[in-house]
C-alpha cells in the first residue's frame, strides 16, 4: 500500500457512514437522535481524556522542566487563541460552512455549520489523527488510521443521522489535516521528539473538550480560533525541552 493510503481510507468511511446516516436518519425519532447527539458529547469526552493522559506519562513529563507540562498547554492555547482570532478562523470556517450548506444542504436535516465543524475537529483532532498520519507517512504502515476509519465510520452515522450533510463535508478539512500530516512524516522522519507529539496530543485533548462541550449545548467556544494552538504546542515544548 502507498503513502496516504490510511488518510484515503479514513475519508473513504467518513463518506459511507454520513451518506448511510442521512440516507437513513429520517427513521431515527428526534428524541432518539437528541439521545444519540448526547451520548456522542460523553463519548467525546472519553476520547478527550484519552488524549488528555499524555500528560501523566513518565516519558513526556521528564521530557519537560517540572509544571511545564501544564504552562505549554496554558501558553499554547492563549497564543493560539491570540492568533486565531486574529486571523478570524472561526468566521472561515463557519463561512466555508455555510457557502457549502447553501449548496447541498436540504430543510430540516439537523444544523450543517454545527455537523461540519464538531465532525471536523472530533476527527482530525487526537492521537491516532497525528500519529496515525505520521507513521503512514514515515512508510511505518497504516494500522493506526485504519482503526481510526472504522471508529470514524461508525461514529459519522449517528453524527449524520442528526447534523446531515454537514458530517460529510467533514472530509474536506479531514483529508487535508491528515494529509499535511502525512506529507510532513514521509519529508522529516523521525525528526519530530514524542514529546513534541505528545504536546500537540495533549492540546488537542483540551479542544475535544470544548467539542462536547458544545455538543451538549453546555457552552458554545470558539474552537476554530484556537486550532493554531495544536502547531504552537509543540514550539512551546521544544523550547522548554532545551533552554529551561
Amino acid at each position: 500500500m502507498f503513502n496516504g493510503f490510511g488518510t484515503l481510507l479514513n475519508v473513504v468511511g467518513i463518506a459511507a457512514g454520513s451518506a448511510v446516516g442521512v440516507l437513513f436518519g429520517n427513521r431515527i425519532p428526534e428524541k432518539t437522535r437528541s439521545l444519540i447527539t448526547d451520548a456522542l458529547g460523553l463519548v467525546t469526552l472519553v476520547a478527550a481524556a484519552d488524549a488528555l493522559k499524555v500528560v501523566w506519562d513518565k516519558a513526556y513529563a521528564g521530557a519537560l522542566p517540572k509544571g511545564w507540562t501544564l504552562l505549554t498547554m496554558i501558553l499554547a492555547l492563549v497564543l493560539g487563541a491570540l492568533l486565531g482570532t486574529a486571523l478570524k478562523i472561526e468566521d472561515r470556517l463557519e463561512s466555508f460552512g455555510k457557502g457549502i450548506r447553501d449548496r447541498f444542504s436540504r430543510p430540516g436535516r439537523g444544523n450543517f455549520i454545527e455537523g461540519f465543524m464538531a465532525a471536523s475537529l472530533l476527527f482530525a483532532i487526537g492521537p491516532l489523527a497525528i500519529l496515525g498520519s505520521i507513521s503512514d507517512g514515515m512508510g511505518n504502515g497504516q494500522q493506526q488510521l485504519i482503526l481510526k476509519s472504522i471508529l470514524d465510520a461508525i461514529t459519522s452515522i449517528a453524527f449524520a443521522a442528526t447534523f446531515g450533510w454537514g458530517v460529510l463535508a467533514s472530509i474536506i478539512p479531514v483529508g487535508i489535516y491528515q494529509g499535511l500530516w502525512t506529507l510532513a512524516g514521509w519529508g522529516m522522519g523521525n525528526v519530530m521528539n514524542s514529546f513534541q507529539v505528545g504536546a500537540m496530543t495533549a492540546v488537542g485533548g483540551i479542544l475535544l473538550i470544548a467539542i462536547s462541550l458544545r455538543i451538549l449545548n453546555i457552552k458554545v467556544i470558539a474552537i476554530g480560533n484556537l486550532l493554531p494552538a495544536i502547531f504552537i504546542a509543540p514550539l512551546i515544548a521544544s523550547a522548554a525541552h532545551h533552554f529551561i
